[in-house]
């Protein structure tokens, strides 16, 4: 099983390498990169890519590693057992199976995504360990071992706001993406938007590279933001002079799809002020 990209989405050779390296290992595939740099999408991507299922465990700061593989719901059985419920006999009826088990029980090989991993407790990757290296996991209030039917591709994303623990980072394969290139992000562009006028392409990658390389910015606009904003370049049916014509002193065209923060927004309105100065 070899991934290499789909025609929705433009992989480089060396994240090609990293996926079909972690596939061929057998371990889990983490992935950090800047946010909008396609980490989530990367999984979806792959699992098209393969012709494989997906199933999505996207993590929150609540998430506790156990919700993974399943959750006994005490307290609905005790409810039911007040009303006479006959389920509560069987306590296999309040097992809620997690993705884990989904991914362990499938029928065929699936691909298993584990988005945003560091924004949970710092204990839950390594509460994970057992279960990513073992491919199994006991169920203690029904007394079962449940076992992976077929071992799952497991890719994990992180937007590096934590450190994760060493004896995990040990057990993945690990890849950065980072940012594309101008010759890469325009292949990414025409994807999304196919037809686009070179001249218009060119002319906006360059403004935006040199928004994205000033100095003290706080938040460099991503990927996903600038598809945003060649959106609305079409959309108001700019031309290439009209973002030529934007220099140091004016703020970038609809800037709102690229700065995200007033602090970004404070620091090109004092740079076009301070040009202004200098004319």
């Amino acid at each position: 099983m070899q991934f290499a990209g789909t025609q929705d989405y433009v992989a480089t050779h060396d994240l090609s390498v990293a996926v079909n390296a972690a596939v061929a290992l057998e371990r889990p595939l983490l992935v950090k990169g800047e946010p909008g740099t396609g980490k989530t999408e990367l999984a979806r991507q792959v699992a098209r890519g393969l012709g494989l299922p997906i199933l999505e465990w996207h993590v929150k700061s609540t998430t506790r590693a156990q919700q993974g593989l399943y959750e006994y719901d005490a307290v609905g059985r005790l409810r039911d057992s007040q009303l006479g419920d006959p389920r509560v006999n069987e306590v296999a009826n309040y097992i809620r199976r997690g993705k884990l088990w989904q991914a362990f029980e499938a029928e065929e090989r699936v691909v298993l995504l584990i988005d945003e991993i560091d924004k949970a407790d710092i204990e839950f990757p390594n509460d994970l360990l057992q279960e990513l290296d073992r491919m199994e996991f006991h169920v203690y209030e029904t007394g079962e071992t449940v076992r992976a039917r077929h071992r799952p591709i497991v890719i994990i994303t992180s937007n590096n706001e934590k450190e994760l623990p060493d004896a995990f980072l040990r057990r993945c394969f690990f890849h950065y993406i980072a940012f594309p290139d101008m010759e890469t992000l325009r292949r990414i562009v025409e994807l999304h938007h196919p037809g686009i006028r070179d001249e218009l392409l060119t002319a906006a990658l360059t403004r935006f590279y040199e928004i994205r390389e000033t100095p003290g910015l706080k938040k460099k606009p991503s990927t996903s933001e600038v598809l945003d904003w060649l959106r609305l370049l079409l959309a108001e049916d700019l031309s290439p002079e009209d973002l030529r014509g934007d220099t140091r002193d004016a703020l970038p065209r609809l800037h709102g799809a690229l700065l995200k923060t007033e602090q970004d927004v404070h620091l090109f309105e004092r740079l076009v002020f301070m040009a202004r100065r200098e004319r």
